[in-house]
């Protein structure tokens, strides 16, 4: 067995290091007039190369809840925040009081672990960005961001849950899950000693958008077009609109477009007499108002505990009705499921028993190794104003001295075996495994970037 691990060293916490500008004047964040401390933690730990788990951390992190009041500890993932809570249980031997909050628990769920922060019953709380607006308890006295928090703006709000009084510094300690992350933690530290905020640039209005609004118009009362492009180019993000593609939208919400005019079902309003645009049938109107927006929601299933229908894997006997709500999951995580499968889901450990309509039955279970459910929501790309930090950093050798050790060999590495990208150079390498040839792509953006270049 190996020997148990040195206590976390937090710079300005504790601990000899900080990382981030030496001599920045740290940013004001909501919470209060006192400025932050906003730390990265030195694990003692072998940090891996990849990963988001941060599961190398988990006793450190657990320390840090053990010697404060209360912790909200912010995972970027409702999965991540399931999985972690798991793990922070497993190794809970002082038995404290640690909670799960996310968005697809039950409402009665979330408003019991919020009342129990409240009232100061709750060591620690691992939560998703459900948290990190419009609640303030002055009891928080520390947040711990496990992984990248992929933007400055972010980050300050989260840190802002801490100590929100005014004349108290919040305190933070960010948590990189691989090594990669480091610099993504580095460079949101310095961003905050900057008082910088990722706010995305100004856009023109979008199309897709129009063509909901134009429908929805015609849902309420027959329009002129003349009088609605007049409407429309008094918001600013259409003042620029011209009138040919106003009109071309029209007609693509008239008829479909070139690609879909020849079928019936996408004519969704029509002229009358007078020329003014009205829905085509009252099909039209109802589908709109249940299906409104340009966001498409993934299907959600309503997720109850019930009792085990008993069998050697929980397959046989017929399954109670009703049980007790725990929230809602993804259709398409459940699609993937056998009965007798299990899942964690709400901070506990289920056995998938049947579906029925929209209703997945589950049931207590005890497994070592059960499924974490994913989300198609749990995206998180790194806003463009770290991106562009992060490669800033890359690109300039001095600063990487700030870096702990473990990053610094990866980055010696990789200048060895392959190269450094600068500033505007876009990283690609290629090489052969298993009679196959791959090549790989760093844009070192967000999520979405890589997604487009892969599509590509």
């Amino acid at each position: 067995s190996a020997p148990a691990a040195p206590p976390a060293q937090l710079a300005g916490l504790g601990g000899p290091q900080r990382i981030g500008p030496s001599g920045a004047a740290p940013a004001v964040v909501a919470g209060g007039a006192a400025p932050p401390l906003v730390e990265m933690l030195d694990t003692q730990e072998r940090l891996p190369w990849a990963g988001h788990s941060a599961r190398h951390a988990l006793a450190e992190m657990y320390e840090l809840i053990k010697t404060n009041k209360t912790t909200l500890v912010f995972v970027n993932t409702r999965s991540q925040a399931e999985m972690l809570f798991q793990e922070f249980w497993r190794i809970n031997d002082d038995n404290l009081a640690i909670a799960l909050h996310h968005g697809s628990l039950d409402v009665a769920q979330r408003r019991k672990v919020e009342d129990a922060m409240a009232a100061g019953s709750l060591r620690g709380v691992v939560c998703t960005s459900s948290l990190d607006l419009g609640v303030d308890w002055g009891d928080v006295d520390l947040v711990i961001n496990v992984g990248a928090p992929k933007g400055c703006s972010r980050l300050m709000q989260r840190i802002g849950r801490a100590n929100h009084r005014l004349d108290e510094a919040s305190r933070a300690v960010l948590v990189p899950a691989n090594r990669f992350e480091v610099l993504e933690c580095s460079v949101a530290i310095e961003a905050i000693a900057d008082n910088a905020q990722d706010t995305p640039p100004l856009r023109t209005g979008a199309l897709d958008v129009l063509a909901q609004h134009v429908l929805g118009c015609a849902c309420g009362e027959p329009f002129a077009s003349d009088e609605l492009y007049a409407e429309v180019i008094t918001a600013a993000p259409y003042a620029q609109l011209s009138r040919a593609d106003f009109d071309d939208v029209v007609d693509f919400v008239a008829s479909g477009g070139y690609a879909l005019k020849t079928y019936e079902r996408f004519a969704r309003i029509k002229q009358d007499a007078k020329g003014r645009w009205r829905v085509a049938n009252p099909k039209v109107r109802q589908s709109y108002r249940l299906n409104v927006g340009t966001i498409v929601e993934e299907a959600m299933l309503k997720v109850r505990l019930v009792r085990s229908r008993g069998g050697a894997k929980g397959t046989t006997g017929a399954i109670a009705r009703g049980g007790r709500l725990l929230g809602e999951i993804e259709e398409y995580f459940i699609e993937g499921l056998t009965p007798g499968d299990t899942f964690v889901f709400g901070g506990e450990i289920v056995r998938y028993e049947a579906l029925a309509e929209d209703q997945v039955y589950v049931s207590r279970a005890n497994d070592a190794d059960p499924k974490v459910p994913s989300y198609m929501g749990g995206k998180f790309p790194l806003s463009t104003y770290l991106a562009e930090r992060v490669r800033g950093l890359l690109d300039d050798r001095k600063a990487w001295m700030q870096l702990p050790e473990q990053v610094r060999d990866l980055l010696a590495l990789q200048t060895d075996v392959s190269r450094i990208p600068a500033r505007r150079e876009l990283l690609v390498e290629t090489f052969p495994r298993s009679n196959k040839h791959y090549l790989v792509c760093y844009p070192f953006e967000g999520r979405l970037a890589p997604q487009t270049l892969g599509m590509l």
